[in-house]
Order: C-alpha cells, then sequence, then structure tokens
C-alpha cells in the first residue's frame, strides 16, 4: 500500500513531525511519501488560510494522479487538522483521500460519547469548531481548549508548551468531562507517544489517526465515487488550470463516464 501525506502548509519543520509520526504509526507494508505545500502560509489559523492550502493540497494530489502507474497511490492523508480543502478533495481522484480531523473525530467517537480538542492559539478555534459540526459531532464535543500565547516557532510548539497542552487536556477531562482528548494540528504529531499515562483518557494524535484510518479505507476496497455528491465535477469548459491538475480532473471524470456507461450496458437484474 502506498499513501501519499501531504502538510497544507509550507512548514518543513512541521513536515519532519508529521514524517515521524506516520512511520511511526503506518503498517510495516506501508510505503509513505511525504510532500509539503508548494505554497501558502508558515501554518493555518483561519478559514481564508486554508482556502489557500486547499488549492496547494489539490496540485500535490493531481501531481500524484498524473504520475505513471508504477507510481500509483492508494490513499491520501491531508495532514492538517481543520482538513483544508476536504470535502472537496474527495472529487478529485478514486483513492480514498481522508483528513486527520475526520479521522481524528471518528477514532475519539469509537472511545468515549464526549471529546476535547486541544489546540495551538486562540485564533483557531473558530475554524476548528466548524469542522466538528460539518461532521454533525457537534453535540458530542465538550471543549476546545488552546494555547492563548505567542508561539516562538511551529516546529518548537510540543517543546515550548508542553507543560501547558499537558495542562489543558487535564482540564479538558476534569472540568470539561472530556471522555477521549485530541490533540490538534500537524504541529502537536508525536506528542500523546511523550504524554502517555499522564492525560486520565484516552488521547488521540490526528498524524496517527490519520494513517491508520487510511490504511483501514483501502483494505475494504469499497470503490469511488461514480454518482453521487462525491462524484467528480461535471465535464465543461475550463482554463487557467496547471497541466497536472487539469489531466487529474479529465481522467476522474473519464473514469466515472467509463464506469457508468458499463452500468448501463448490464441488463436490469443482471
Amino acid at each position: 500500500m502506498k499513501l501519499l501525506v501531504i502538510n497544507p502548509n509550507i512548514s518543513e519543520d512541521v513536515t519532519a513531525l508529521i514524517d515521524a509520526e506516520a512511520r511511526r504509526s503506518a503498517g510495516t507494508d506501508t510505503e509513505l511519501i511525504v510532500r509539503t505545500a508548494g505554497h501558502g502560509v508558515e501554518y493555518i489559523e483561519t478559514r481564508f488560510e486554508a482556502l489557500i492550502a486547499a488549492g496547494a493540497v489539490a496540485e500535490i494530489i493531481a501531481e500524484h494522479c498524473a504520475a505513471p502507474a508504477a507510481d500509483h497511490i492508494d490513499g491520501v492523508v491531508v495532514a492538517a487538522f481543520g482538513d483544508p480543502g476536504m470535502p472537496a478533495l474527495k472529487e478529485l481522484t478514486d483513492v480514498p483521500v481522508i483528513g486527520i480531523t475526520e479521522a481524528a473525530l471518528c477514532a475519539a467517537a469509537l472511545q468515549g460519547q464526549r471529546f476535547s480538542i486541544i489546540a495551538i492559539s486562540d485564533r483557531i478555534t473558530a475554524w476548528y469548531r466548524d469542522c466538528v459540526e460539518h461532521f454533525g459531532l457537534g453535540s458530542r464535543l465538550a471543549s476546545i481548549r488552546s494555547i492563548n500565547q505567542s508561539l516562538n516557532g511551529i516546529g518548537t510548539v510540543q517543546q515550548d508548551f508542553k507543560e501547558t497542552l499537558l495542562a489543558l487536556s487535564r482540564q479538558a477531562v476534569a472540568e470539561d468531562g472530556a471522555d477521549v482528548v485530541i490533540l490538534a494540528g500537524a504541529p502537536l504529531a508525536g506528542l500523546a507517544r511523550e504524554l502517555e499515562g499522564q492525560i486520565p483518557v484516552p488521547v488521540v494524535d490526528g498524524i496517527s489517526a490519520g494513517i491508520r484510518m487510511t490504511e483501514a479505507v483501502v483494505a475494504l476496497q469499497s470503490g469511488f465515487h461514480r454518482e453521487g455528491a462525491f462524484a467528480p465535477p461535471p465535464v465543461k469548459h475550463r482554463r487557467g488550470l496547471s497541466e497536472n491538475l487539469d489531466a487529474a480532473l479529465t481522467a476522474i471524470q473519464s473514469a466515472a463516464g467509463s464506469s457508468a456507461a458499463g452500468n448501463a450496458a448490464v441488463p436490469a437484474g443482471k
């Protein structure tokens, strides 16, 4: 199995954290290709920054969709909490595209009734709350607690604020009634392992959840969206797209069209 793991921000320090946790989490038969956004911001805190990141992620997915068959990927992990570009990115390719937010929320929902999210900044919380509501889990959100100090650097958040993050996690359990804690965001990748046993409820790492959930979905071999809400965009005139993005859209539209034509040719009841 080959997974494409994309850091939607431009920080190579964060990509290194993602890479390390992804490789610790992946199965022995899983090959990982870890990429960093080609344009965007150092780290994503707002809806508009997420909009910019979505385009960068789409370009990387498209690049790999256009690759030779020998380089075919089996799944994509969008490795930023908030899932920039999701769920629209599911329309671009015939392999599963999983965001670490949806993976972490699913993992938390399987382990407890109410969960809390621990975030790296106050500004980011509105976007995260939108994401939880989008997945229909707003009623199960106990709280979002966040660091309310300026960051020294996005790649050193864990070292700089480990005790703060631990205290916020414990408060989420003791004061907010969280059954599960989610350490949100790629800059916190791997921290759950370091804090093992120090928080009295299950702790979910978004990167780890993203890798494991994507491996599971790929293994299900469920097929791709040929029709319905996540089917490829309809064929229409377009211009100004990159060569890779244009090719990826053409390929997925063709694949869906061929499949639909094949299904139509099968007599009812056969």
